[in-house]
């Protein structure tokens, strides 16, 4: 698990020095996107040097990842600490997206378990189709319809979100619409890693034999089914995590919703690297934690069977 661990650091490092370079391929520079339109050539050198825009990429990049693990994520263009910024909005996405991927589990749970029970059936086929759709379509286009659905024709539910004075969605409604076009792709691809799941748990002896004693189905599919299948859901679960926050930056744009979306777009806008390596680490972060999560599950469920 040490190695495992140790590698996906190593990966996110990775993933790191590809922002980094990524953002400096980008046309202009922080200096020229944050300084007063009509700046001299002399005020723009003076900022990169200032900003440290004149020292080599890799150099600025090793002092950046010497700081991580004190929890130094830099300073903004801005000259804010990247910490700082993130502070507020960075929960926000994580409240938003612990919402939408418990919806995920929920529905892909229940979806999943109905079709497991009745592989070949009419609901087997119907929830099959549903969930590919779901799947297939993307944020954006989910975001559009619940929109025109619940705000424009209905008037049900808030349209866009507005912050209390501590920085979160002033009222719980306005979770409801974002959540769902975060989660409704995730249910699609979770109903069918549970289904598909399930079913290779129903070919066992164990199982049969649970039937053939006349059992109820829920018992059988809680009590003999989705143990056997917990790891196939848990690396599934972990999977949609990164899915769900990668997914967040266009839901919150387009729900004006407080959180890293609209501080990782005006970030690119101005060409600040420290911050969009922040936010990539901060989510990169997270989504590592939940991936050794699901390992450790998995590793307790199979050694829990040789």
């Amino acid at each position: 698990m040490a190695l495992l661990a140790a590698r996906r650091v190593g990966l996110l490092a990775v993933l790191l020095a590809v922002v980094f370079a990524a953002v400096e391929l980008l046309p202009g520079d922080a200096a020229g996107a944050t300084s007063d339109r009509g700046a001299t050539a002399a005020e723009l050198a003076a900022r990169r040097a200032t900003l440290g825009l004149d020292r080599p990429l890799p150099e600025r990049f090793w002092d950046w990842m010497t700081g991580l693990p004190t929890g130094d994520l830099g300073t903004t263009a801005h000259g804010q600490p990247v910490t700082s910024v993130l502070s507020g909005p960075f929960p926000n996405t994580l409240m938003l997206g612990g919402l939408a991927l418990a919806a995920s589990i929920l529905g892909a749970l229940a979806l999943g378990g109905w079709a497991a029970l009745r592989p070949g059936g009419r609901a087997d086929r119907t929830i099959a189709v549903l969930a590919t759709a779901a799947f297939a379509l993307p944020e954006f286009v989910l975001s559009v319809g619940l929109l025109l659905l619940f705000s424009l024709w209905t008037g049900w539910l808030p349209a866009v979100t507005l912050s209390g004075a501590d920085g979160t969605p002033a009222s719980w409604d306005m979770l409801v619409l974002p959540a769902l076009a975060l989660a409704l792709p995730q249910i699609g691809w979770n109903t069918r890693i549970v289904r598909g799941a399930l079913v290779d748990q129903a070919a066992l002896p164990h199982v049969r034999a649970a039937v053939l004693d006349g059992l109820p189905r829920h018992r059988i599919l809680t009590h003999h089914m989705l143990p056997g299948a917990l790891p196939a859901i848990a690396v599934a679960t972990a999977t949609s995590a990164g899915m769900l926050l990668g997914g967040a930056v266009v839901v919150e744009t387009l729900f004006n919703y407080p959180g890293i979306g609209a501080v990782l777009a005006g970030a690119i806008a101005d060409r600040d690297t420290p911050l969009v390596a922040g936010v990539v680490a901060a989510t990169g972060a997270a989504v590592s934690t939940l991936l050794l999560t699901a390992d450790l599950i998995r590793g307790r469920v199979l050694g829990a069977r040789t």
